[in-house]
């Protein structure tokens, strides 16, 4: 299964989380997404966020040209709140 590439900029965790929630969605189950992320909070945030919903927080990717975090998607995964990544649906 190829790697999913989401490049997240400049936005923060929270706008990064509620868009990183519709590629997870979309790429499914056992999926691996790399998150490019400027973000200061990014190394803390994410894991918190996988930790939260059941995915799997894979760490800093190696070699990448910009601040890049990988997870990989799980199955039956809790969704969070639209607008609100923090809480749950």
């Amino acid at each position: 299964m190829p790697v999913l590439v989401v490049d997240g900029g400049d936005k923060l965790c929270v706008q990064l989380l509620i868009e990183l929630r519709g590629h997870v969605r979309a790429a499914g189950p056992g999926a691996v997404i790399h998150l490019i992320a400027a973000d200061p909070a990014a190394p803390v945030d994410l894991p918190a966020w996988c930790h939260m919903t059941g995915h799997t927080y894979l760490g800093p990717v190696p070699g990448a040209d910009r601040a890049t975090y990988a997870l990989r998607v799980a199955e039956g995964a809790k969704e969070t709140d639209e607008t609100r990544p923090w809480h749950s649906a």
